[in-house]
Order: C-alpha cells, then structure tokens, then sequence
C-alpha cells in the first residue's frame, strides 16, 4: 500500500527539480563523449512513478524499464550493444538493461553494482553525479568489450528521455 501511495502522490516537478535543463544536458553531453571511446549505446530515462493501471497490477520497475528498452528502440544496434539506465523515482530504483551482445560480456552482477552504486548517490541527493558516475562504469564496458571502430556511427539519440 506504501509504494501505491507513493507512486499516486509522486508528483512530476520532482523530475524538473532533480533534473533540470542543465542536468539533463551535462547527461547528454556526458553520453556523447562517452560514444566517441566505444562502439557501443546508451540511452537514459527517468519516470515519476508508474502509470495507474501498471501499478496496480504490481509492476515493477525492471519490468518497466524492460518496455522502456523496446519503446526506445536500445536493442536497435548493430553490435546488439546498446545500453539503458532506467530511474524510476517513486522507488528510487535504477535498473540497467543491456542488449544481448554487452550483457553477455557483462552480466548481471556487475550492472547491480553500478545501479546500487548510482543509487546510494541519489539516496544522498547526487542525481547528478550518480547518472555521470553510472555513466562512467558503464562506458568503461563497453569500450573494453566494444572497442570503437574506424567509423562509429551515433545509431541512438543522446539525449535523457523524461517520462
């Protein structure tokens, strides 16, 4: 009943309060420069809290960056490398979800450290600095198992989607 609660009152400012215009750029730019150094993509999304109906069947919050995945099309990449940091408020949860070609080099424990890394950051008030520090970790993957090419196309946008 308590996630219920917070989900239904999360208001959306909060989003513009932790991410304003400047952070939201600085978290593009930090993307963009991450791109040059590996072939692989990376995608960023916040959400308030979850619609009403998905939240009343108990979706979680791995669940919904699962559609968030396929609704941004991260899984569109030629190498299968592509890379979403999903934050969902409400529940101050980030969840990573990687393609099947970075995943595999990767797995499941390391991209738990890197959300429980980013997520003692934003318990402190960091929101910045944790997405730029998930960022950080999550580029040195991929530039390690995708190193960049000759040519290196930017196949996804940079820039953070707002839910």
């Amino acid at each position: 009943m308590v996630r219920i609660l917070r989900h239904l009152f999360m208001p959306y400012w909060l989003v513009k309060r932790y991410f304003p215009r400047h952070v939201l750029a600085n978290i593009e730019r930090a993307i963009g420069e991450s791109e040059a150094a590996h072939g692989g993509e990376m995608r960023f999304a916040v959400e308030a809290a979850l619609d009403f109906w998905p939240l009343m069947r108990g979706q979680k919050a791995r669940e919904r960056a699962v559609e968030v995945f396929s609704q941004l099309r991260v899984w569109d990449t030629e190498h299968n490398s592509g890379v979403l940091v999903y934050l969902l408020l409400a529940d101050r949860d980030v969840e990573i979800v990687a393609d099947r070609g970075i995943h595999a080099q990767v797995g499941d424990a390391e991209w738990q450290r890197i959300c429980g890394m980013m997520e003692e950051d934003f318990r402190h008030g960091r929101f910045e600095q944790g997405v730029l520090a998930g960022i950080r970790e999550i580029s040195a993957h991929l530039a390690r198992h995708f190193p960049a090419a000759a040519v290196n196309p930017d196949e996804l946008p940079d820039r953070p989607v707002v839910l």
